[in-house]
């Protein structure tokens, strides 16, 4: 029960900062307008609304890294977190109550994005597995956002996010075919789970099968899993510092 009261006090803390989570939740659908926009003047079949609406969800899940590790590290900051080192949670428990309230917003990004996609004219099958999917990437977004925030301060998570964000945008095969790129940018791109996310919900959407896409949901649920515990390791080492 504390874990939830405390996932639900940090709710509350994200809620108070709407501006930021607007930005972030309209940036993917302003991105989306921008490219398929593009595809009418030059149609490439990356930017249709087919192929976009995946990419700009992958796109809006980088955000979240920059939210969950600013929040985790202002509050790390102030006394808050040490005032809780007193009660009985885990660093488990507090792991997951900054994981948990974020996961609302992010549903709430990928059905807006799905929606607009649909009124653009994509038509998506397999919905429920592409989600599927997409709340592995999710995890690993939100979890590698608690990590940094377990340990950086709020002006380096910003500096940190902004930096990953733009790596989320370049090689994750949102904007370009980073097989057709191929080299350093392919190799470093298959190396991150964005790219796997990417290809696998395409192909999901496409009429495929979570069958069709083991090989990624694997890769996706083991770096959910790396990112979740590394969040934990640090956090208990942070909690014997302070």
């Amino acid at each position: 029960m504390k874990l939830l009261g405390l996932a639900d006090r940090n709710l509350k803390e994200i809620s108070r900062d709407p501006i930021s989570m607007i930005l972030g939740l309209l940036m993917p659908i302003v991105f989306l307008f921008l490219f398929t926009s593009i595809n009418k003047r030059l149609p490439l079949e990356l930017f249709t609304p087919q192929n976009l609406t995946p990419a700009v969800i992958v796109f809006g899940y980088g955000f979240f890294i920059m939210f969950a590790s600013t929040l985790l590290a202002k509050d790390r900051q102030s006394a808050f977190l040490i005032r809780l080192y007193t009660t009985p949670l885990r660093p488990v428990d507090y792991i997951l109550s900054y994981i948990l309230p974020f996961f609302p917003l992010l549903l709430m990004q990928t059905v807006v994005c799905f929606v607009v996609g649909i009124l653009m004219g994509a038509t998506f099958t397999n919905l429920g597995a592409a989600l599927v999917i997409f709340l592995l990437l999710g995890l690993t977004c939100i979890s590698l956002g608690v990590l940094l925030g377990a340990l950086f301060t709020v002006g380096q998570v910003s500096a940190v996010g902004s930096l990953l964000i733009t790596v989320v945008s370049l090689l994750s095969g949102a904007w370009m075919d980073l097989r057709m790129v191929g080299g350093v940018f392919e190799k470093v791109g298959y190396a991150m789970p964005f790219a796997h996310a990417i290809d696998a919900a395409r192909a999901v959407l496409k009429g495929g099968s979570l069958g069709d896409a083991s090989s990624a949901l694997l890769f996706l649920g083991g770096y959910a899993l790396v990112t979740t515990a590394l969040a934990v390791i640090a956090f208990r080492r942070t909690m014997r510092k302070q």
